[in-house]
């Protein structure tokens, strides 16, 4: 399944895409936004493989968007103007659609995602992340992206998927990965586990709690499973 999100300003336009998406058995709308800073939320908060997206919006424009971007999930790019195909299509969009959308055209923008995310998860599942001193690379976006472990403040689990949180980026890298597979790339004498869901680097650990983990302002649970070994960095609780 394709987790998508639209994201149009025109009310009836984003009701009418959001219809055809749920016509398409393989995609999973998990959003429909009318504007990009909800699409950017939504992004922080879920595992984003595809965006139908608008261009003529108020604000930050769908162009500047997914210039914006870190890590670029697929892109489908819907719009009234054919002048920006172009522009469009140097941001390595998947498609590029001019309303109004002929139901034929939209099927096969969709497969043409299709096609590309089976591709990307056929190469996450053959190529190993492969480990270096002081980095390691991971699957993003068709690449092999740099890691370096002084830059990761922690990294969040989240079901297959992991985002991996830089003091370099304010957008995590997310790569599709165990959390397992994850901690085993990591050295213990820099990282520790604190929950299931999340690992965090000892050089970003501010103060320790009984149930928490505190990273500067934030905030992060601290389960029994773990609590001894954190707790020994203090030797108390």
């Amino acid at each position: 399944m394709i987790n998508c999100l639209a994201v149009d300003d025109e009310p009836l336009a984003l009701e009418l895409l959001a219809d055809n998406i749920s016509t398409i058995p393989f995609l999973h709308l998990v959003a429909a936004c009318s504007n990009v800073k909800d699409a950017m939320k939504i992004m922080q908060e879920n595992s984003i493989d595809l965006i139908f997206l608008d261009i003529q919006m108020p604000g930050l424009t769908g162009l500047q968007f997914i210039e914006s971007m870190t890590v670029k999930p697929m892109i489908i790019l819907i719009t009234a103007y054919k002048k920006f195909a172009l522009e469009g299509f140097n941001l390595d969009v998947t498609d590029y659609l001019v309303k109004p959308v002929p139901p034929d055209r939209f099927i096969k923008a969709c497969n043409k995602a299709k096609e590309l995310f089976e591709l990307k998860q056929n190469q996450k599942s053959s190529v190993p992340v492969a480990a270096g001193p002081g980095y390691f690379f991971v699957n993003v976006d068709y690449s092999m992206l740099k890691v370096t472990l002084k830059d990761i403040i922690y990294i969040e689990g989240l079901k297959d998927y992991v985002k991996i949180h830089l003091q370099s980026s304010q957008h995590p890298v997310v790569t599709r990965m165990p959390m397992k597979s994850m901690e085993e790339q990591l050295p213990p004498s820099d990282f520790i586990r604190i929950h299931k869901s999340y690992i965090v680097s000892l050089a970003f650990i501010t103060a320790i709690r009984k149930s928490s983990v505190f990273l500067d302002k934030l905030e992060l649970p601290l389960s029994d499973t773990y609590r001894d070994a954190v707790t020994a960095l203090t030797g108390k609780f």
